[in-house]
């Protein structure tokens, strides 16, 4: 399952399939192009990212449960992320993915997420058998800092 990370185009379409399932996906608005880095660009919802461990934990179970719930939805409706937990191979922290905000927890980079009708049954049940893994490392990393 090599990277089938995508085109602007592309994930634009996957950002705004997931839009209409819940909000755990960053807000698609519009795609464009900058002329100073002539470079296109996806325009999607700023986001304000909070430090979790300010919260007590059971602020933050709560915060999981929602997560989990909104990717079962994203899940049932056919689309899986991908990209929870950072390669160890690609600079950045573990999760940096996934963002608290005052709205609770947000997915960012969808880039080599899937949709099941375009990957078809087989691959897509794989990714989230993948997906869930990254789920609950995720929560044992959110819940013990």
């Amino acid at each position: 399952m090599g990277d089938t990370r995508s085109d602007i185009g592309s994930e634009a379409e996957k950002m705004k399939f997931a839009n209409n399932i819940n909000d755990l996906i960053c807000h698609f608005i519009r795609l464009d192009f900058d002329e100073s880095l002539q470079s296109d660009m996806l325009v999607m919802e700023r986001i304000y990212a909070v430090d979790y461990r300010a919260y007590e934990v059971e602020k933050r179970e709560l915060w999981v449960e929602v997560f989990y719930d909104e990717m079962k939805e994203l899940h049932k409706a056919g689309f899986v992320h991908r990209d929870i937990s950072r390669p160890s191979d690609i600079g950045g922290e573990a999760f940096d993915n996934v963002l608290l905000t005052g709205k609770g927890i947000r997915l960012i980079d969808v880039g080599i997420s899937a949709i099941r009708s375009q990957v078809g049954d087989k691959l897509f049940e794989k990714y989230i058998e993948l997906e869930r893994k990254e789920m609950e490392k995720f929560k044992n990393y959110f819940l013990s800092r």
